[in-house]
């Protein structure tokens, strides 16, 4: 938390910090509104103090702003998917869709005539001189590693800096209370597995899934710990390698209806079926919008509901 801590307090101190920076600048069309100085990963940007139209980018960023109490007027959505996340309910449902993450509708985005653009970085850098063009544009840098990173930079654009850290601060004293009803949780193995279309995926600790099972304190099979990694956030296995997976208990989900086919077809094989967690009764399917692309405080608490349900006995 203290790194959460001290990325906050550069981002409140750009320019002469976000409150006290507040200025009216003259608005084309507009008279005058209020404005901010954000500094993001492709450089600063002035953005109304209060926005009223958000278009987001990423899944992240549909989280972040519901959760925050904004809802968006447009949202790009994976390509995997229909429609936006299910698990946001009834505030996501008049949310129009501006393309995909990694081809953004900007015919449709112009027409939402939105105040504010949030974006990542990682997947829409080519889009963003066009972006900014359209409305001010804020990107985050990474997507996964930096969730709680993103999640405190995007509510500052939002102008909900606050909130933000007050729901983040709960989020994390939330997932120490859920290891302690858990009662020791670093020695249970917890495996996280992920079907995609013509791949299987393992996540490690640096995925979004992994730093909540982290922030919990659960312990992960050293295969998922990837040590010798890079990149820490995933692998991929073969399913001629799938002993590979075993865990003390597993969560499983499929990224899109191709990928729920294919998983279907493993998990009803014998190398599957030998799993030590499957022979245990301890493999759970999982939401992929939630466990995957949620990535955000809304997602990481419903992981927890998961956790809570599966690992702490009554």
């Amino acid at each position: 938390m203290r790194r959460i801590a001290a990325i906050a307090a550069a981002v409140v101190a750009v320019g002469a910090g976000l409150t006290g920076c507040a200025k009216s600048d003259p608005v084309a069309g507009t008279g005058t509104a209020e404005t901010r100085t954000i500094t993001h990963a492709m450089g600063t940007t002035e953005v109304p103090a209060e926005p009223k139209r958000v278009v987001v980018l990423d899944t992240d960023k549909i989280d972040t702003a519901i959760t925050l109490g904004v809802v968006p007027v447009g949202a790009a959505q994976a390509s995997e998917t229909e429609g936006l996340p299910k698990y946001l309910g009834e505030q996501a449902a008049g949310i129009k869709s501006v393309g995909t993450l990694s081809e953004p509708d900007l015919e449709a985005i112009t027409a939402l005539k939105p105040d504010l653009i949030l974006g990542s970085k990682f997947r829409q850098e080519k889009f963003y001189d066009e972006l900014s063009k359209i409305a001010p544009t804020v990107f985050t840098e990474k997507v996964g590693i930096t969730w709680k990173e993103n999640f405190l930079l995007d509510g500052t654009a939002l102008g909900k800096e606050q909130q933000a850290r007050d729901l983040l601060a709960a989020y994390e004293k939330r997932a120490k209370e859920v290891g302690t009803k858990i009662g020791d949780p670093g020695t249970k193995k917890i495996s996280i597995v992920r079907f995609r279309p013509g791949e299987i995926r393992v996540y490690g600790p640096q995925s979004f899934s992994g730093i909540v099972l982290g922030d919990v304190g659960l312990g992960r099979p050293t295969r998922q710990q990837l040590a010798d990694k890079q990149d820490r956030r995933f692998d991929k296995v073969s399913p001629e390698r799938i002993a590979e997976v075993d865990g003390d208990v597993i969560f499983v989900s499929a990224f899109g209806q191709k990928a729920a086919d294919e998983q279907a077809k493993v998990t009803a094989g014998g190398l599957w079926q030998n799993l030590g967690a499957v022979k245990a009764g301890k493999t759970y399917p999982v939401a992929d919008e939630i466990w995957m692309t949620g990535i955000g405080v809304t997602a990481a608490n419903k992981i927890l509901d998961d956790l809570q349900k599966y690992l702490v006995t009554a």
